[in-house]
């Protein structure tokens, strides 16, 4: 039972629930932030476009550290990087309540992004090390929901303690550093490895002292790189796959955009429901649960998704994780649209909210699929893949939210809304073009060349075993 893959199913879901808690307390930290602008503002004697750099370095900060965190982890555990990376980013909340100046918060954001990165990447190591391929669906989907749906939450509770005088952005923060605080004792609690090569590195070191004998090792032992090379390679394989690889540098660009956009609306949601229909600070806030309410959409419609993957996977292959894609980059324009010709003060303020939850329910699809069917697609090779549609996806994330006030203020929330929506109408066909012509393109991909010659050199070698076996018989 030292394997992970053989714990309970009861050990399992509590380490996988406490596992995806790190990515809710990492959304919500990123989203929350924009709801404590004008108090800041207040407090700080800083700007709009300063405040707002604090949002961009959060993303800057999760998109970089994963290029080294990832290889670190593969080497000293998944354990050490949750406990580590919990409490260390309850100390940049800490830095970021006592902040003096605006400056301090831009850095400790950039921090707290690195820190929370362990919550939108380690925590999938650890479902791929307890759970069977078959079994990662629910959990998968579970992981994806919780990060959007607390990216929903964060702003919901955030902006009721902003709209307290007492309270403001600091006591933001604050909550921030107290729900860290519990989970921080609670990985204490329940959180174990499920790194299998730590574990064995680790058993291995307790029989050779034990015993006296240094005969007794474990296979990772025998082959381990130095850490500077493998820093390294997790940071230019994921370049080489984004600026090689059609399929990732396709999905990279729809994914980053989406992402991109998403933290557009974050920032500008709550300035635009004042704007139009004159919201007090709390009741911008709740306009924030369309997140959660297509979040959750976006979770049913992704286990129907793997009902028709179970179906359809034998006559379409990877292929086959792209059927609710194809219908989420429709919907995606669509409900841009649709908040685009109705937040208006002659229409009720609960239509643009139908679009906006539209616009949620598409996103948590699209990150959904695109995760999947890279995973898919790669193989063994799917950790650098996603780690570089991950980098391109956060850079984006990083760069949008600094051009947005110009943007909205120039061209008006209904022009700039309409723009945002009719580039991803131009991005409809990347999930159509991939669904058709998907198996085609990765043929002339080395790296899927590889994966398919490893795969015919492994049933050459079952092949010639059972030969073997018959003739020994």
């Amino acid at each position: 039972m030292r394997n992970p893959v053989n714990f309970s199913p009861t050990r399992k879901w509590v380490m996988t629930i406490t596992a995806c808690a790190f990515a809710g307390i990492y959304g919500a930290a990123g989203s929350s932030y924009v709801m404590g602008y004008s108090s800041m503002i207040r407090d700080l004697d800083c700007t709009l476009f300063q405040a707002t750099i604090g949002l961009s370095m959060y993303a800057l900060g999760v998109g970089l550290a994963p290029l080294v965190t990832s290889s670190l982890s593969e080497e000293f555990g998944r354990l050490r990087f949750y406990i580590g990376s919990s409490f260390l980013f309850m100390l940049t909340e800490v830095m970021i309540a006592l902040s003096p100046s605006v400056e301090t918060v831009i850095v400790a954001r950039l921090l707290g992004g690195v820190f929370a990165s362990t919550g939108s990447t380690i925590v999938a190591g650890t479902v791929a090390d307890i759970w069977m391929p078959h079994e990662r669906g629910l959990p998968m989907s579970i992981f994806s929901l919780t990060i959007l749906s607390s990216m929903g939450l964060g702003p919901t509770v955030a902006a009721w303690i902003e709209a307290n005088p007492s309270l403001g952005w600091r006591w933001i923060q604050w909550v921030h550093v107290i729900v860290t605080g519990v989970y921080f004792i609670s990985v204490c609690l329940f959180m174990e490895e499920t790194r299998s090569a730590v574990i064995l590195i680790g058993i291995a070191r307790k029989v050779r002292k034990d015993t006296g004998d240094n005969r007794y090792c474990a296979r990772a032992e025998e082959h381990k790189s130095s850490i500077t090379s493998m820093i390294r390679f997790s940071c230019t394989r994921p370049l080489q796959f984004l600026l090689t690889e059609s399929t990732v540098q396709s999905f990279s660009l729809w994914v980053g955009f989406v992402w991109g956009v998403l933290y557009i609306l974050l920032d500008s949601i709550s300035g635009e429901f004042k704007q139009v229909y004159g919201f007090g600070v709390g009741e911008t806030g709740t306009v924030y649960i369309t997140m959660i309410i297509g979040s959750l959409i976006g979770f049913l419609a992704n286990m129907y998704q793997e009902r028709l993957y179970q179906r359809r996977f034998q006559h379409k292959g990877q292929e086959a994780r792209l059927y609710t894609a194809c219908a989420a980059s429709v919907l995606f324009p669509t409900g841009m649209i649709v908040v685009s010709l109705t937040a208006r003060a002659d229409i009720l303020w609960i239509v643009p909210l139908i679009g906006l939850t539209l616009f949620w329910a598409s996103v948590f699809v699209i990150y959904q699929s695109v995760f999947v069917y890279l995973a898919d697609c790669y193989g063994p090779y799917a950790s650098s893949a996603l780690a570089g549609q991950s980098l391109c996806r956060n850079i984006l994330a990083t760069i949008f939210p600094l051009f947005t006030t110009r943007m909205f203020d120039v061209m008006t929330y209904k022009w700039a809304d309409m723009l945002v929506a009719m580039i991803a109408v131009a991005m409809i066909p990347i999930p159509y073009v991939l669904f058709f012509c998907g198996s085609r393109i990765r043929q002339r991909s080395p790296f899927s060349q590889k994966i398919e010659e490893d795969h015919k050199s492994a049933d050459l070698e079952n092949s010639q075993g059972h030969i073997s076996t018959l003739c020994a018989a």
